[in-house]
């Protein structure tokens, strides 16, 4: 058998992602300067060599860390309220703001 590259399973905003080393991932904002250090405790599931942990719910002791790579923009939403017959309109926009980070190393317990 051939090297699996290890990747763990993170809950994180309200979503679960998947994440290898190396990945680069878009969490919701936080002020964290760019270069600073994220750490995810809430880690799912590993895979590795040994085979595929799973936590119930989370496992001890694991964590991902990664690097800020800055702030990013999301795509523009346009959000468009109507009332017929009202002669009323609104048009305004929406940009959701990003941390950009860069998955370092997954440690497993």
């Amino acid at each position: 058998m051939g090297q699996v590259t290890m990747y763990a399973i993170i809950k994180e905003d309200g979503r679960q992602l998947r994440v290898e080393e190396g990945q680069e991932i878009n969490v919701d904002f936080r002020d964290i300067p760019k270069g600073g250090e994220l750490k995810f405790d809430n880690v799912l599931a590993v895979s590795g060599n040994e085979g595929v942990t799973i936590g119930r719910p989370t496992i001890d002791g694991a964590s991902v860390t990664a690097e800020v790579l800055g702030v990013q923009l999301g795509d523009k939403m346009v959000v468009q309220k109507f009332r017929r017959r009202k002669n009323s309109r609104r048009k305004t926009g929406h940009r959701q703001m990003f941390t950009r980070a860069r998955v370092n190393k997954i440690q497993a317990s």
